[in-house]
């Protein structure tokens, strides 16, 4: 009898009482991981504004949005670039010929007579410096 008078206006008024719900979530979740990744916040402000969404949650990611809605993209953004630094040194670090390799392709070179005495130890303390 119950299913019987729940129509399609209910339904969708469900359905967008859901979606308005995730919306909320992300929305907080966004704000509070904003809060917590800004470095130009002191440990103070970042309380402040926690409390505030915290106790004002409506109110507190609304002036939040409102008055640092422009930081969290700059935050994401600086966030990403960290990150594909640090991806990029320790690519570099792991394809970089380590101290070893270098001085066993001199040794192999003086073998070879390609390089003279001379220019390997040149060489050979030029890596031992770097």
């Amino acid at each position: 009898m119950y299913a019987a008078e729940f129509g399609t206006g209910q339904v969708f008024l469900s359905m967008l009482w859901f979606f308005l719900f995730i919306t909320w979530f992300w929305l907080l979740i966004t704000v509070c991981s904003d809060l917590f990744r800004s470095r130009d916040l002191s440990g103070w402000a970042k309380a402040a504004w926690a409390i505030f969404v915290i106790f004002l949650p409506y109110l507190g990611v609304l002036t939040y949005l409102g008055l640092r809605g422009n930081k969290i993209a700059e935050h994401g953004l600086e966030a990403s670039q960290r990150q594909e630094e640090a991806f990029r040194s320790a690519v570099r670090s792991a394809s970089a010929p380590t101290e070893v390799d270098q001085l066993t392709q001199l040794a192999s070179l003086k073998q070879q007579g390609v390089i003279d005495d001379a220019e390997f130890e040149r060489m050979k303390a030029r890596v031992a410096t770097a």
